[in-house]
């Protein structure tokens, strides 16, 4: 028998986001981008809830008789009379109602009507759908300067804390003992620790963290994954447009082998022998647009301005969500992770997934250090003002030889600290901060106050 699907909405960090584009003035239409089923369409749908007194929800998977509203012309009269022939149900109140084109990767066509939205101004609209980044060049150039864009992604571990009844205060207090240093109390820092293993397991999908907040158990969670990773390989089928499906398939499969390895640096070689990378650039450039994946750039050299020094040849690449990493998994290194809670054993390569996952929904860019001909590797770089902050990530708590020579070396001026990520508590020692796994949501936001903290003590001295 089919198991019923759960019901339940998760407060995301994406409804401050609409609403602080409701309380816009002069707001343009809203065009949200984000991979498959991390939830864009409930969260529309519960941002506009007791908002607005009437909202027109038109999907275009669902309905496509509706690709026939712009037939007389993109104008807002004449979208609004063919929508309201077509379904005589909705309501358009000016200022007062939301428009909502949902799965508009069918027909991208509509967003040339945002330009005439905006300049009338009566109704809110916002559009979203699954792959817009392989079309969002395209709709851009339809209305261009008459368009917001934002991206949402799956929930970040202070999502799922949240909906599992931890508050901001909690969030908070872990924060301060982060920014000052100070080890967390055990038995507290093992219970986020346990939520943490839940989360490594279960990724940040909406469905299938509801299935487990719902259930109190991983009960369906593994088939209702395993249907997601199903979806993205569809949609590989269906929306590749000019390039071979079956190379992006090749590189969509071979993430998280290459992951397991030591060497972590994505290799064309190990998807097809002779594979050469103007034969599968495109692929990998599609799996990264359509929100699938997260690309992590190799620099040359640890210097100001990052992006100036990043190699677009030599990259990691990461699962935009690690619960579907997981799911993709051989049966034995998924029990690994959901039965016998040991991380360890994949050589590093969950960890760092979870991590460059954790930045990149915070807004960073990802990148790392390799030194040619040397074993000076760094996991993840970031820029915190005029600093640059090496962070390396531990299955366990072991010494980092490379974040000390990076720390202490005169050839890397811009590095005066780092941080380790690490299955441990807080601390700090000879210039490096170390923070456990489970902090890492909280990693952009720190390397910010904790190095100003920094600067100021040692500016006392």
């Amino acid at each position: 028998m089919k198991s019923k699907k759960i019901e339940i909405y998760i407060e995301r960090k994406f409804d401050r986001t609409l609403l602080a584009w409701k309380n816009r003035g002069n707001r343009l239409p809203l065009i949200v981008e984000g991979a498959r089923q991390v939830g864009k369409s409930k969260c529309i749908e519960h941002f506009a809830e007791g908002r607005y007194s009437s909202f027109v929800e038109i999907n275009f998977v669902e309905r496509p008789e509706f690709k026939g509203v712009v037939r007389d012309g993109y104008s807002t009269d004449n979208i609004i009379r063919n929508i309201s022939q077509i379904d005589t149900s909705f309501r358009f109140d000016p200022g007062a109602t939301l428009v909502f084109f949902d799965e508009i990767q069918e027909f991208p066509d509509i967003a040339t009507s945002l330009k005439f939205f905006a300049q009338d101004g009566r109704f809110d609209v916002i559009c979203s759908g699954s792959l817009l980044g392989l079309n969002v060049k395209r709709i851009r150039s339809l209305s261009v300067g008459y368009q917001d864009h934002e991206k949402m992604f799956s929930l970040d571990f202070e999502e799922f804390l949240k909906a599992k009844g931890y508050t901001d205060g909690h969030i908070e207090d872990v924060y301060e003992h982060l920014v000052e240093a100070r080890p967390l109390n055990e038995a507290v820092a093992n219970a986020y620790a346990r939520l943490f293993l839940d989360y490594c397991a279960l990724g940040g999908m909406p469905e299938v963290v509801a299935n487990y907040i719902s259930r109190g158990t991983f009960e369906q969670t593994t088939t209702i994954q395993k249907c997601i990773v199903s979806d993205y390989r569809i949609d590989i089928q269906k929306y590749s447009e000019g390039l071979d499906p079956v190379r992006i398939l090749s590189v969509f499969e071979s993430i998280a082998p290459q992951l397991a390895k030591e060497n972590k640096k994505f290799q064309l070689s190990k998807v097809a022998r002779g594979a050469r990378k103007k034969d599968y650039w495109g692929c990998v450039e599609w799996l990264l647009q359509a929100g699938v994946v997260n690309l992590c750039n190799r620099l040359d050299f640890p210097e100001l301005p990052l992006a100036a020094h990043a190699e677009n040849d030599f990259y990691k690449m990461y699962m935009g969500d690690t619960g579907l990493l997981v799911a993709m998994l051989d049966r034995d290194s998924q029990e690994d992770v959901r039965i016998r809670r040991n991380l360890g054993t994949w050589k590093g390569g969950l960890f760092e997934n979870i991590v460059g996952e954790a930045l990149m929904k915070a807004g960073e860019r990802l990148f790392y250090y390799k030194r040619d001909n040397s074993p000076l590797e760094m996991d993840f770089v970031l820029r915190a003002g005029d600093d640059i902050v090496p962070i390396e990530v531990k299955a366990e708590n072991s010494r980092g030889k490379s974040l000390r020579t990076l720390i202490d070396s005169e050839h890397y001026p811009e590095i005066s600290w780092g941080m380790k990520v690490v299955n441990g508590n807080v601390g700090f020692e000879r210039d490096v901060l170390t923070i456990p796994q489970w902090c890492a949501f909280l990693i952009p936001r720190l390397v910010r106050d904790f190095g100003a903290r920094l600067r100021i003590s040692r500016n006392r001295v």
